[in-house]
C-alpha cells in the first residue's frame, strides 16, 4: 500500500485539495466552487464559515475518490488565507459570520488608533501596520458595536483554526496564521497580552500556537468515514498560504520575491531576523513556515478584483473565455501613456475596501480593452511603488516569482516585467500553496521535503519573462505621472 499526503489550499475565494505521493509528485486534485461574499452594509465583507467548511470536506472527498485503490492517505496539511476572523462559542460553533480581511468596518477604529499614535506600538510588537480588516481592530469593533455577539463568543478563530478544530477537535494554530491575527509578539512567537488588551480579549480566547509542520492530531473517525480516508490519518500544522507558496517555490532566503496575484495581490520576501531595523516602514513582518525565517510582505489590495470587475462589465462568456478574449485584443494595443486607473480597493499604501477608485484620462477613442490594460498597468505601478522602498534599503531582488491570475496572462506578465524592470519567473505548476503544505507534512513524516526531486522538477518547469528596456523607460515616465495623480486624488478624497 503506497502512502500519500493531502495538501489543502483554503483561499479567500475557494479551496483546493491536492494529493501527492512520497516523491513529491501530484496524484490527483479537486477544487471547490467560489464562495459567496456577503456585504450586508457598504464596506462589510463576510462569508458563511459553514460554506467554507463544506467546501473543504467536498474537495477532500472528491480528491480521495480519485486515488488508486492501493494508495492510502496518511497525512493532511493546510495552507490557509490569513487575516479573517470567526467568533465561535465554547463548542467551536460560529456565533457570527466569518469577517474577511477585505472588510472595512473597523476603519474608524483604525483611524482613531493612528491619531492616538498607537500604530507604532502595534507594529513594534506584531510586525504589522494597522489595517481595517485584520482581526485586531475587527475584534475591537465587535466588542464596541455587537456586544451580544462579543459576550457569546468564547474563542476567536482564523479560518485555519476552524478547519483544524473540526478535523481534529484541537484548538491549535501556526505562527504565520496567528501572526495574521495581529495579536502575536513577532520576536517571541506568543500571543502579546498588550495587543489582546487593545482588542478587548485575553490570550485564553485564542488558539494555542504550535510550529508549522507539528503534529496536531488524528483526524476524527467521523470525518475519515465521510471523506473516505483510512482512520489514523494525521493533521499536521500548516501555515499562511503565502508562506506555504514561498516554501514550495524555494523562497526561503533573502533576495527572492514572491508576487501572489489572485483576488488580492501580496508580495513576499524573506528575512533572517525578526528585528524591524532595515525593513521599510511600509512593509509588514510575519513568520515564515520555515524555522528561523520571517516574511517581509505588503498587501497591494484587491488588484485582481478590479480586473475581474471590469471583465464582468464589458465581456460575456466564462471567466476563461473573457480572459482569453482580452489577451487577444491586448496584443494589438500598446502602452497607455495618459490613461490611468486608480484601484477600487485602495492600493499599496491603503489596501482597503473603503476606498474609491476609477479611470483618469478617459477619452472617446478608448475601447474596453484600453480600460482593461489601464487596470493591468495600474496594478504594475502599485507593485513598483511598493517594491521601491526595498530597493532603496539596498535589498536587491534576484528572483521574482509570479503566481495567480496575472501569471495566466502573457500580456499582464510582460507589463509587470516592463514596469518593475525585473525578469519574472512563472512556474508551469499551479498549486503551490497546497504543495508547500504537503512539504511541511512530508518533512515531519520523514518521507519528502522541499529538496525532493518531484518538487524540484515542478520548480524547474518555469517560464522566464525579461523586461523590455525601451518600454521600461516609457513606463517609468508614466509611473511618475501615476504617482502624482494618485497622491492628488487621495488628498482630495
Amino acid at each position: 500500500m503506497s502512502e500519500s499526503i493531502i495538501g489543502l489550499d483554503i483561499g479567500t475565494g475557494s479551496c483546493k485539495a491536492v494529493i501527492f505521493n512520497n516523491l513529491g509528485e501530484e496524484i490527483t486534485r479537486a477544487s471547490s466552487e467560489t464562495y459567496q461574499n456577503n456585504s450586508p452594509r457598504p464596506g462589510w465583507v463576510e462569508q458563511d464559515p459553514d460554506v467554507v467548511w463544506r467546501a473543504v470536506v467536498g474537495v477532500i472527498k472528491e480528491s480521495v475518490s480519485r486515488l488508486p485503490a492501493d494508495c492510502q492517505v496518511v497525512a493532511v496539511c493546510m495552507a490557509a488565507q490569513s487575516g479573517s476572523v470567526i467568533p465561535v462559542d465554547n463548542n467551536g460553533d460560529p456565533v457570527y459570520p466569518l469577517i474577511t480581511w477585505l472588510d472595512g468596518r473597523s476603519a474608524e477604529i483604525v483611524e482613531t488608533w493612528k491619531k492616538s499614535r498607537i500604530e507604532d506600538q502595534v507594529k513594534s510588537l506584531s510586525g504589522w501596520s494597522l489595517y481595517p480588516g485584520l482581526p485586531l481592530p475587527t475584534i475591537a469593533w465587535i466588542k464596541k458595536n455587537l456586544p451580544d455577539v462579543f459576550l457569546s463568543t468564547r474563542h476567536f478563530f482564523s479560518i485555519n483554526d476552524l478547519i483544524a478544530f473540526r478535523l481534529t477537535g484541537e484548538r491549535i494554530t501556526n505562527p504565520s496564521n496567528a501572526g495574521g491575527m495581529q495579536l502575536v509578539d513577532i520576536r517571541t512567537g506568543v500571543w502579546a497580552e498588550d495587543l489582546c488588551d487593545l482588542a478587548g480579549i485575553t490570550s485564553a480566547q485564542l488558539s494555542s500556537i504550535h510550529p508549522s509542520g507539528a503534529r496536531i492530531g488524528e483526524i476524527t473517525d467521523n470525518i475519515c468515514r465521510e471523506v473516505g480516508i483510512t482512520p489514523g490519518a494525521v493533521l499536521y500544522n500548516g501555515g499562511h498560504d503565502q508562506g506555504c507558496t514561498a516554501l514550495g517555490l524555494g523562497i526561503t532566503d533573502p533576495g527572492k520575491l514572491l508576487l501572489a496575484s489572485g483576488t488580492a495581490w501580496v508580495f513576499t520576501s524573506v528575512s533572517t531576523d525578526p528585528g524591524q531595523t532595515g525593513i521599510p516602514e511600509s512593509l509588514d513582518l510575519n513568520f515564515h513556515v520555515v524555522p528561523e525565517r520571517w516574511t517581509i510582505s505588503q498587501s497591494l489590495g484587491g488588484l485582481g478584483a478590479s480586473l475581474e470587475w471590469w471583465l464582468k462589465q464589458a465581456w460575456t462568456g466564462s471567466r476563461t473565455e473573457r480572459f482569453s478574449s482580452l489577451d487577444q485584443l491586448l496584443l494589438e494595443r500598446k502602452l497607455n501613456p495618459d490613461l490611468f486607473f486608480i484601484p477600487l480597493t485602495g492600493g499599496h499604501d491603503d489596501p482597503s475596501t473603503t476606498r474609491s477608485g476609477g479611470f483618469i484620462g478617459l477619452g472617446l477613442h478608448h475601447g474596453r480593452e484600453d480600460l482593461a490594460r489601464a487596470i493591468m498597468e495600474g496594478a504594475g505601478y502599485e507593485l513598483l511603488w511598493a517594491v521601491e522602498p526595498l530597493r532603496n534599503k539596498g535589498l536587491d531582488i534576484t528572483e521574482l516569482w509570479l503566481v495567480g491570475g496575472a501569471s495566466a496572462s502573457p500580456v499582464w506578465s510582460q507589463i509587470l516585467a516592463d514596469i518593475t524592470e525585473c525578469s519574472i519567473q512563472i512556474p508551469a505548476y499551479d498549486q503551490w500553496p497546497a504543495a508547500g503544505a504537503a512539504m511541511l507534512a512530508g518533512k515531519s513524516l520523514g518521507v519528502i521535503d522541499e529538496k525532493s526531486q518531484g518538487w524540484q522538477n515542478l520548480r524547474d518547469d518555469s517560464l522566464v519573462i525579461q523586461a523590455d528596456q525601451a518600454r521600461s523607460g516609457e513606463y517609468q515616465r508614466s509611473f511618475e505621472a501615476y504617482r502624482k495623480i494618485v497622491n492628488h486624488v487621495r488628498v482630495e478624497i
